[in-house]
């Protein structure tokens, strides 16, 4: 058995053709027990690919084939900074799900020049619960293979065993018919047995289907702005980036047994749980002596004296009633984050609007400076009563076990 841990789906931007739901489908047709997905330098498809996976049986390895930068992300230089290798991350348990969250959203935040760039100070700070593939042709070690830097290729190769740890960086043999491939898997094999670092069967899959070849040529040819009858345009010389059976992997590495069984023990090793149906929301760190809830009151309490000069009657009973609500809820480190970026870019003259939605009939949203309406002057609702249908002529009930209840809805964009 074989499972494919080399995947682009359409996710990969003009790039990738292989569509998920035909992915998965067709992973499903051939009996692989797994599969993953490793788009390019981003993670934008894996809530969808690990719903799809769960309902069709076959078990979801969450991953990113990341662009790593020659020198630090945050180097700038042109024809030198913009010479990225690749590197595939897998994740093994929800750490290394969080770790690698963190590196790909530093590759957009801070490490971006034409792609999404990390270095590797940023994948050995986030290392832990990750599975490391060397990658293509274009990833580091095989590129100074192909470029005559042997020595060069086996010390990136121990920097990588060195951040993800031994047993976790694997050197990944393909074979799409390419001659540098052949080179590069020839000493692949040396590293392999000169400093035991493990190898993996890969598949750089870009279509599902053979045939699907062309359409991923038409892809390429839009990213880079060409007609596909350019001549010299970019384009793969080759129909066998699809996601090939476990029989025609085997004909094509079955010299190498064990990078084939070790597909299967990566895809064992690999299990992270989604979660849904839950609100996460940021961290926001508070003055000492305080929590998000009382840190939240306390603000409010600042803005009502000076708006209105007054914090008892009316407004305490509102501002009580708002704030219940909220600390029920969950919300207070919600709200303290939006007055964080609402204060700031006042502070600097950026202009924000006066509120909208839900959020415009709120007191506390009003007295934290979020938005600029006074909902007791204007006899605003902070919360909004729905009122299911009943039958023609008749009110009917919103209910949640038997008991009527009003939902809120919330709309802070400022």
């Amino acid at each position: 058995m074989f499972v494919h841990l080399h995947v682009h789906t359409e996710y990969s931007l003009l790039d990738g053709a292989a569509r998920i739901k035909q992915a998965v489908k067709r992973a499903g047709e051939m009996g692989m027990p797994a599969l993953a997905i490793t788009d390019h330098g981003a993670m934008h498809g894996v809530v969808e690919f690990y719903k799809t996976c769960n309902n069709a049986g076959i078990k979801p390895i969450l991953g990113c084939e990341v662009y790593v930068a020659p020198r630090s992300m945050s180097d700038r230089t042109p024809r030198i900074d913009d010479n990225l290798s690749h590197l595939v991350l897998l994740a093994e348990n929800e750490e290394g799900y969080q770790n690698l969250l963190n590196i790909v959203s530093q590759g957009f935040t801070r490490g971006f020049y034409y792609k999404p760039r990390v270095d590797k100070e940023s994948l050995a700070g986030c290392g832990k619960g990750l599975i490391a593939l060397s990658g293509c042709i274009a990833g580091e070690v095989a590129a100074k293979i192909l470029a005559g830097e042997n020595e060069k290729a086996r010390q990136a190769a121990g920097e990588y065993r060195e951040i993800f740890g031994p047993g976790n960086f694997y050197l990944e043999l393909q074979d799409h018919g390419f001659a540098e491939q052949r080179t590069a898997n020839r000493e692949l094999l040396k590293i392999h047995r000169e400093m035991d670092i493990p190898l993996v069967v890969t598949n750089d899959v870009h279509y599902v289907r053979r045939e699907d070849a062309a359409n991923q040529d038409v892809l390429l040819a839009i990213q880079t702005g060409k007609s596909v009858d350019d001549p010299g345009r970019m384009k793969f010389q080759s129909e066998e980036l699809y996601l090939k059976s476990p029989d025609e992997m085997r004909r094509l590495f079955g010299d190498y047994p064990q990078a084939l069984r070790n597909t299967l023990d990566i895809a064992e090793r690999c299990n992270v749980k989604m979660e849904f149906g839950s609100y996460y929301l940021p961290h926001y760190a508070v003055p000492e002596g305080y929590n998000a809830d009382t840190f939240l009151e306390e603000l409010c309490y600042r803005g009502v004296q000076k708006l209105y000069g007054d914090t008892g009657g009316e407004i305490k009973k509102r501002m009580e009633f708002e704030l219940g609500v909220i600390k029920q809820m969950g919300y207070s480190a919600y709200f303290l984050i939006v007055w964080d970026f609402i204060h700031f870019a006042r502070s600097k003259g950026i202009p924000v609007g006066p509120g909208r939605g839900s959020a415009a009939g709120s007191l506390v949203a009003y007295s934290l400076g979020i938005t600029n309406i006074d909902p007791l002057k204007y006899g605003l609702l902070f919360e909004r009563k729905e009122i299911a249908l009943g039958k023609p002529g008749e009110t009917g009930k919103l209910l949640r076990n038997g008991q009527p209840r009003t939902k809120l809805r919330w709309a802070l964009v400022a």
